[in-house]
């Protein structure tokens, strides 16, 4: 289970650079606090949404998009296969 902290979106946050993605923070109009821009590597994630939504939402996209293994270190693999491995329950 994630924590809610800001340790953690910096966590997800690095993993997904480390990806090749670009993370922005811009106020948006899309209802699960992040989104993919058109199959492009930018996740928009809404900036007034509250810690837990951004956490929530950022986790759920890294689990949907193909990430290359290659890229990550040790610590980012682990973290990416406990991710991977855990449900959001609501």
């Amino acid at each position: 289970m994630l924590t809610m902290t800001t340790h953690t979106l910096e966590k997800l946050e690095q993993l997904l650079k480390t990806a090749g993605y670009r993370v922005r923070y811009e106020k948006g109009n899309f209802k699960t606090g992040a989104c993919m821009l058109l199959s492009s590597k930018m996740v928009m994630v809404n900036k007034y949404a509250n810690l837990e939504s951004r956490i929530n939402a950022v986790a759920q996209l890294i689990r949907e998009v193909e990430i290359d293994i290659n890229l990550l270190d040790d610590r980012q693999f682990a973290f990416l296969q406990t991710l991977k491995q855990t449900t959001l329950e609501l």
